[in-house]
């Protein structure tokens, strides 16, 4: 099937340029000299029913007599400072009202400390910067809404047009297509469901899952990370520990696996996973007649909050890990989504993009060497280098504990070049979900599906 229609809304490169005098202390249209120099201008920028994201901006000052704009604040002016996803129901519910296609930006400023900026006393409004989307045509193609400055002006006449005295915010705002295979379970990860793949109102089953229970000593993985792995815990009683779960394709060949390799446990004297000494998962992928590693997912139960899981998701490159690509929460109660999203997290080992093609029913990529087997040591992985802005890699949401869990995968198009490829994510998101169990309070006991197979001692 072809892949989900999504639009992907790119907010960055923020600034305010104030005019002001070398010798004033202040300008009537802006804050005073102390406060733009040390940075204290952010913005709220709103689209739809999105939550609105809260960001400070760099300040740029240029008197009467400069020609450029000096920077007076340590801010990168080239950052992304706000993403918004929209799948094919919500572009289609935005374009029922031109209304709702607009993004708006509030641009503030705010005497004493730049780290309050959160707090409404003493907030002054700049300006306002709102643009008009066309979320149709981006679908397939990107649509370069705004990118420049803008008066910030009361005057809206003056609203595009530089008036020598009100400050400026420059800002770039692009629509762009984003196509996202979208994974779906049949059911819990521990119940051993389908995964179907979705398009729109069509399911089709593209794999299995199998979940079970590996002994210590029935490790099938490579022999070096096996014991790399080990944990004098595991022989505590009072663990949850060899949780598997394998993904097959529909013809019953394994294509990857999310394998409990360090037991959650909990802290000395308390019944919670600790950041400090945390559970992990390999998610391994086949490579000739063993697993070879593909990530590693660690959780946790974050300190002083009994209701919020933590996670942080590291890549491989031949069998070392080289780079974070994910850490963030999730709450345990209300549920919540695993993202791995380049445009905000920083990683150093990029994922291979691909500019090929891929159908999941034929295990084929045109324009891709790779092949459906995962041989080699080609596993979506490129080498360590600089910094690099990836854009959507990965999501999955799921449910809080006492609900039940049917996590949901949407993984980037140019991220998918195989099989085995979608079915490494899918066994991420299995990971992530049986976290959330694996990291619930040991006063409490497991659901039946896991106390099958854990070794818990229930106090």
């Amino acid at each position: 099937m072809d892949p989900c229609s999504f639009v992907r809304i790119i907010v960055g490169n923020l600034a305010v340029r104030f005019p002001i005098s070398p010798s004033s202390s202040s300008s009537s249209s802006g804050p005073s000299v102390s406060d733009v120099s040390s940075g204290n201008c952010y913005c709220k920028i709103k689209f739809k029913s999105f939550p609105r994201k809260i960001v400070s901006v760099p300040v740029l000052l240029r008197t009467e007599s400069e020609s450029e704009s000096r920077c007076c604040f340590s801010g990168n002016v080239s950052t992304v400072a706000a993403c918004f996803s929209l799948s094919k129901s919500q572009i289609e519910t935005c374009l029922k009202k031109p209304k709702w296609s607009v993004l708006s930006v509030e641009v503030y400023s705010r005497s004493g400390a730049s780290c309050g900026f959160l707090a409404p006393s003493g907030e002054k409004l700049i300006g306002r910067f709102e643009v008009s989307l066309d979320l149709k045509a981006a679908e397939t193609k990107t649509c370069l809404a705004h990118n420049g400055w803008v008066s910030l002006g009361t005057n809206s006449k003056k609203k595009n047009k530089k008036s020598g005295s009100d400050p400026e915010f420059h800002v770039s705002v692009r629509a762009e297509p984003d196509p996202r295979f979208v994974f779906q379970f049949d059911g819990e990860p521990e119940c051993s469901p389908q995964v179907f793949q979705v398009q729109g109102s069509t399911k089709q089953a593209v794999f299995t899952c199998k979940f079970g229970f590996r002994n210590s000593g029935d490790r099938n993985l490579n022999p070096s990370l096996s014991s790399s792995f080990k944990s004098g815990k595991e022989l505590s009683l009072k663990e949850r520990k060899g949780w598997t779960i394998t993904i097959h394709d529909l013809s019953g060949s394994p294509v990857a696996m999310a394998s409990m390799v360090t037991p959650f446990v909990p802290s000395p004297g308390s019944n919670r996973v600790s950041r400090s000494s945390p559970g992990a998962w390999l998610i391994l992928r086949p490579d000739g007649y063993t697993w070879k590693p593909w990530g590693r997912l660690q959780a946790w139960r974050e300190p002083g909050v009994s209701d919020v899981l933590g996670y942080r998701f590291e890549l491989y490159q031949d069998g070392i890990a080289v780079a974070v690509s994910a850490s963030s929460s999730i709450n345990t109660k209300l549920g919540g989504s695993f993202i791995i999203d380049g445009s905000t997290t920083s990683t150093t080992a990029p994922l291979t993009i691909s500019e090929g093609s891929f159908d999941l029913s034929s295990r084929s990529s045109v324009g891709s060497s790779r092949t459906g087997s995962g041989s080699g040591s080609d596993f979506g992985l490129s080498l360590p280098q600089a910094q690099q802005k990836l854009g959507f890699v990965m999501s999955t949401k799921v449910e809080g504990v006492e609900k039940q869990s049917k996590p949901k995968v949407e993984v980037g198009v140019k991220y998918v070049t195989c099989t085995e490829d979608a079915a490494a994510h899918v066994a991420l998101a299995a990971a992530v979900d049986l976290s959330m169990d694996a990291c619930r309070l040991f006063s409490r006991k497991l659901r039946k599906e896991l106390r099958q197979l854990s070794r818990e001692a229930v106090v």
